[in-house]
């Protein structure tokens, strides 16, 4: 786990919003829009919409998070669905416990 990379992933505010908004999905997005689950995370195309970015955009913005392993992609057919990856969010988080 690299720290310096998840705190530079979580540096923009949208990228923050979506990885709390992951931690929640049905709250944040309509359950109806994923098949009533959301076992393999929320589909890039209704982040986007949440958003209200550009495709590209988005997809740079969770390139960058799933590099940070903070994001775990899934793939059904053309669709790519992103949820939190929580072992690396609890170790991100006890990492900055210990260090400041």
């Amino acid at each position: 786990m690299d720290i310096l990379k998840i705190n530079k992933a979580l540096s923009n505010k949208t990228r923050l919003e979506i990885i709390q908004w992951l931690k929640e999905p049905e709250k944040y997005f309509d359950p109806h829009l994923d098949l009533g689950h959301f076992r393999d995370g929320v589909c890039v195309q209704h982040i986007r919409k949440k958003v209200g970015l550009s495709q590209s955009t988005i997809s740079h913005y969770l390139s960058i998070m799933q590099k940070a392993n903070l994001v775990i992609p899934t793939r059904h057919g053309k669709w790519t669905y992103y949820k939190r990856n929580e072992e690396t969010i609890a170790s991100y988080t006890d990492q900055i416990r210990n260090v400041l």
